[in-house]
């Protein structure tokens, strides 16, 4: 029986701008950033104090509720800032990188040798674990857990978001290193989704799981994947890696120590030269913006991420812990007369025949911030179910979390689902609802009342 997967619920968006697969070293940047908002759940506890030196791999912080996971310098430097808000509550720790980075010996590390619990700690110690995610709730994973499978999806199928076959065209090595050393954390399979032929070398890794994948987005998300191969009941633990921290993993192992560089595809309608850029994890994207040719004295929004599922960010800010893609998008502050009309001066595709997108599925469009309406009541139109490839309501379990329901979450799927899994709704709803912000909370409501 064929593994495959095929999707047909969902939403294709062609945007204009996607990054041609050219890798251009970026420079080294001056300043670097660990947010600890990227990683949802962590509180942390500080390590370090300001105007301290940091060496490359050197923890900064570790989480309050389980010290084992430690956060780690990307680089040599000085700890430059440590931004609280409210409460003294730590916003984000800014390292001022030194530009002469010491240069270390190559030691790999024998992880054939070592049991389970010394891979784990190995691991934790250098600062890559964070890099494992969990479902259920989409955050970081118990280092006292064992998964019964682990899922890496290899594609991405978001609007404009980055090509994992690029990413990973010259960190082959790395990245078979990083799922032998996956495979031995699981007594399960280590689950690899792709698209047809997209990566060459995939084949030739032994005892993974590989699965082919078609379909609109969000045919790419690892949900999505685990629905449909390995679901997840109460109490059971599934790993998500996503496929370059695995070749940051693999490095580790490669050449004993934390090397966390970052492949980002630079994409969006306003990017002049969208391209690759290979920099080093929380670096500064100033620098970058202005090398892909964005013009900054226009009204640009600036995304962590893909446009569906990512965060805002400003011009002067920094790179995302997770990211692979920084999007570009004109803010919509403009507004069409008699923008209600259908098929009038309407070019936004649609999962509704309301405009003459439907007859141009090849065409890619530059679109822009604007929702096109306001919030307003939910109401049940099934538009919701067109864009959701699951076997779950979430026009249902998006109520039943706003209403705190537990037990009815439970029943509706809460454990498989994370807030990515909701951006078409965010973008297809005519509602206008913030889906992804009200599963968020749901899960949140599930970690502190169930655990």
């Amino acid at each position: 029986m064929s593994n495959d997967i095929r999707i047909k619920n969902g939403l294709t968006i062609n945007l204009k701008g996607a990054a041609e697969n050219i890798i251009k070293q970026a420079a080294l940047p001056k300043t670097v950033s660990l947010n600890p908002s990227d990683f949802h759940s962590i509180v942390p506890k500080m390590i370090v104090k300001e105007n301290q030196l940091v060496k490359l791999g050197e923890p900064i912080f570790f989480s309050k509720k389980d010290d084992r996971i430690k956060f780690c310098s990307p680089v040599d430097g000085i700890v430059s800032e440590i931004v609280r808000g409210a409460k003294r509550k730590i916003i984000e720790i800014v390292i001022k990188v030194d530009p002469n980075q010491k240069s270390r010996t190559n030691k790999p590390i024998d992880f054939q040798k070592l049991s389970v619990d010394e891979i784990k700690n190995t691991i934790l110690d250098s600062g890559c674990w964070p890099f494992i995610n969990q479902r259920p709730y989409d955050i970081i994973a118990n280092p006292s857990d064992k998964p019964k499978s682990i899922f890496i999806s290899a594609f991405n199928s978001a609007p404009i978001s980055a090509d994992i076959s690029t990413i990973l065209s010259d960190q082959e090595e790395e990245f078979k290193t990083g799922i032998k050393v996956l495979s031995l954390l699981t007594d399960g399979k280590i689950n690899v989704g792709v698209k047809k032929e997209s990566i060459s070398f995939i084949n030739e890794i032994e005892n993974i799981n590989i699965y082919n994948v078609k379909g609109p987005h969000p045919s790419a998300n690892v949900g999505v994947h685990i629905h449909h191969l390995d679901p997840i009941n109460f109490g059971e633990r599934v790993w998500t890696v996503r496929p370059e921290d695995v070749a940051i993993i693999g490095r580790l192992f490669k050449t004993g120590f934390y090397k966390p560089f970052r492949t980002i595809a630079v994409a969006g309608p306003p990017v002049t030269n969208p391209k690759y850029y290979k920099t080093i994890v929380g670096a500064k994207i100033s620098d970058i913006i202005n090398d892909a040719g964005c013009k900054t004295d226009s009204l640009l929004r600036f995304i962590n991420g893909d446009v569906l599922s990512g965060r805002k960010i400003d011009y002067d800010n920094f790179l995302g812990f997770y990211n692979n893609t920084l999007s570009v998008l004109r803010e919509g502050n403009n507004y069409r007369m008699f923008g209600w009309i259908p098929f009038i001066n309407n070019e936004v595709p649609s999962t509704h025949r309301t405009s003459f997108s439907w007859l141009f599925p090849n065409k890619k469009y530059d679109l822009d911030t604007n929702m096109n309406g306001e919030e307003r009541a939910i109401v049940v139109t099934g538009e919701m179910e067109k864009v959701f490839p699951m076997n779950i309501f979430p026009m249902q379990l998006i109520k039943e979390c706003m209403a705190e329901n537990i037990e009815k979450m439970e029943n509706l799927g809460i454990y498989e689902v994370a807030p990515e899994d909701f951006s078409l709704i965010d973008y297809s709803s005519s509602s206008k609802i913030e889906a992804q912000h009200i599963i968020r909370k749901g899960l949140d409501l599930m970690i502190s009342e169930v655990g």
